[in-house]
């Protein structure tokens, strides 16, 4: 703060004893004045301090600043007053078991999407046989499930955001397994492809799964996490064709369905008995009621404060569920890497049609053909195992770096210019060994082990850089993400085995020339990563998302923000008059408004635990601790 310079005014009380005759006694005279009024502005933060301590101030300094609290007034409850509540506080061990649950549930989601394919076939009774449809019509099943699944990922999560990851996860769950029924049971084949459709659309999948990572961990320590449940979505599409061997060598294609109805009916009952709510917006609901019971009238939480009714519009309910497809069409990084790990993904789909193609060359049968998945499993456990010291490596780069944009963002997709090349290399690889005898077939399937090592490493680089790329709309590019995986895997279900049949069939390689030209567009996907990596921030400087939240973060102070405003227009406006006021004013009756009440539907509306209350708009907290001492400094800084 600027001193005046006093000059030899009279004062009222005597500064010494010497009387004053000289410069050296004026500077001395202002030396004192200037630390009394040191003293001053101490005693006014001693008061800011007791203000936070008790909401009021009787007397005294800056007390007389600020404004008693009404007494009828209702305040929202922010993740800094409960923080020890919520989720973020779990200890250790409950945050893993519930991940853990998590894990199973996204594990039998994908298995529901691979195990349909060996009721095609089975030897038994097939689909094929019982509704007198060719084998490529059937697959017509697998498609659908998938399809929907990819759409069926974003209605579901903005859902989770509202009324929490338990109930909705619960009615997924419970609508997949009621579908599963009606297939099993069905009387011809377009009812059977009705309640495929329907099963792959009441799927949440990964967008609520990915989210309950958000409920339990902070954003920089959400990687090992990530990793874990990265594993269990592509696990679960492996597990289907392994177990679908057995089905399809012993039993009926019914017990296709209804192993998928056992295997979820019993891990919903797990995740009802013993998995709680973790959706923050939810949790501080209901602390708030718990500490209304306990006789503090005037706490809330933040959807108690808003009608339901103006917390859902059509249009928001729009906005945020084209969102992930308008980020997929409109940002470059989030179209390109969606695009590599769609393609990924949905090669296995390929191979779950094409190896038996491949595999019947050395006389596998079904059960074999099935367990021939495993070296991809060996894959994903081997690139999960090696991403373990990689986040460990990035972790150290971004605490050693603070300021460094591409230590910030970049630095997450290290890993993968290592592990990206597996796609290429496996795919060729793959290629020229399965030409069957007297080829070994130990020779194609290290390569398909390479393939699983690309895979899961592309899937868990890319959802880990947009989740910090984006900020508040990682769940959109994120959720592009998932939908392009599932949307290719389906589409390129039904021309798989045409493709390893028909290319290059004159020559007798139409396997390995399949297989090559997937090797093709591979290599030119996979350019990509070094590209993003290297001009990553040159490409989000061009997006209109990153220039918001940058400009977010600037106006923030350099912290993460959680909400950016894309349509141009502020949804919050601060408890004081301005950054700048000397003097707080609270808003007028009829004229309070709450945090919630501008929300886009399935955002997540909750301000993070530090965020100075000040940046806040219309956000009166339970506890105001921050906001008066903000507001007392913002008063304080204005003077300077």
């Amino acid at each position: 703060m600027a001193h005046a310079h006093f000059a030899s005014e009279p004062v009222e009380e005597p500064i010494g004893q010497d009387e004053v005759t000289g410069q050296a006694d004026l500077d001395r005279m202002n030396e004192k004045l200037e630390d009394k009024a040191e003293e001053d502005h101490s005693s006014k933060d001693e008061d800011a301090n007791e203000i936070e301590r008790n909401g009021t101030k009787e007397s005294g300094g800056g007390g007389a600043d600020l404004e008693k609290l009404g007494t009828y007034d209702k305040y929202e409850i922010t993740e800094d007053d409960c923080y020890d509540e919520l989720g973020y506080s779990f200890p250790t061990w409950k945050k893993w078991y519930i991940l853990t649950v998590i894990f199973i549930v996204q594990v039998s989601m994908n298995f529901n999407t691979s195990l349909y394919s060996n009721a095609i076939s089975a030897q038994k009774s097939s689909i094929t046989g019982d509704f007198n449809v060719s084998a490529q019509a059937a697959r017509v099943g697998a498609v659908l499930f998938l399809v929907f699944y990819a759409f069926g990922c974003e209605l579901w999560a903005p859902w989770s955001e509202e009324f929490g990851r338990w109930p909705i996860l619960q009615l997924s769950l419970g609508l997949v397994n009621i579908w599963q029924i009606p297939v099993a049971l069905a009387p011809n084949f377009g009812t059977l492809l009705a309640f495929r459709a329907l099963g792959g659309l009441s799927s949440a999948g990964g967008s609520v799964t990915l989210g309950m990572i958000a409920d339990l961990w902070e954003a920089d320590n959400q990687q090992y996490a990530v990793a874990f449940v990265v594993f269990s979505s592509v696990g679960g599409s492996i597990l289907g064709p392994i177990v679908g061997g057995f089905c399809e060598q012993f039993l009926a294609w019914q017990w296709c369905i209804w192993i998928q109805l056992i295997f979820g009916a019993a891990i919903q009952a797990v995740h009802f008995f013993t998995v709680p709510e973790t959706r923050t917006t939810i949790m501080m609901n209901r602390i708030a009621k718990r500490r209304r019971k306990a006789g503090n009238p005037n706490i809330w939480g933040p959807d108690e404060l808003v009608p339901f009714k103006d917390r859902f519009s059509a249009k928001e309910i729009m906005i945020t569920w084209t969102r992930p497809f308008k980020m997929f069409l409109t940002e470059p990084i989030v179209l390109v890497l969606s695009l590599l790990s769609g393609f990924s993904d949905a090669l296995i789909f390929m191979f779950i049609q094409s190896f038996s193609i491949v595999y019947k060359q050395w006389g596998f049968n079904s059960i074999e053909i099935g367990l021939s998945f495993i070296p991809i499993g060996i894959g994903y456990i081997i690139a999960w195992i090696s991403f373990i010291p990689a986040i460990k490596r990035n972790i150290k780069e971004r605490e050693a770096k603070p300021d460094d944009e591409k230590a910030q963002y970049e630095s997450r997709l290290w890993w993968l210019l290592y592990t990206a090349p597996c796609l290429p290399i496996g795919l060729i690889g793959f290629a020229w060994t399965i030409q069957g005898p007297p080829l070994h077939w130990i020779g194609s399937m290290i390569f398909a082990a390479i393939v699983g090592i690309a895979n899961y490493s592309i899937y868990m680089a890319t959802i880990d850089y947009m989740i910090c790329a984006y900020g508040p709309y990682s769940a959109s590019a994120t959720g592009g993400n998932g939908w392009a995986r599932d949307f290719l895997a389906g589409v390129l279900t039904v021309p798989a085995t045409p493709f390893f049949t028909n290319i290059g069939k004159s020559s007798g390689n139409n396997l390995e020339y399949a297989s090559t030209i997937l090797f093709c567009i591979s290599f030119v996907l996979v350019i990509a990563v070094y590209v993003i990596y290297w001009k990553g921030p040159v490409l989000r400087a061009r997006s209109p998302f990153a220039q918001k939240l940058a400009a977010g973060r600037a106006e923030d102070g350099g912290r993460r923000v959680s909400k950016v405003d894309m349509e141009g227009t502020s949804r919050r406006a601060s408890v004081a008059s301005g950054v700048g006021a000397t003097t707080p004013q609270r808003p007028g009756a009829g004229g309070r408004t709450y945090s919630q009440s501008q929300r886009f539907f399935g955002e997540a509306r909750v301000t993070p635990r530090g965020t100075p209350r000040a940046s806040r708009a219309n956000t009166p907290a339970a506890s105001r601790a921050n906001s008066v001492a903000n507001i007392h400094k913002a008063g304080r800084s204005a003077k300077v």
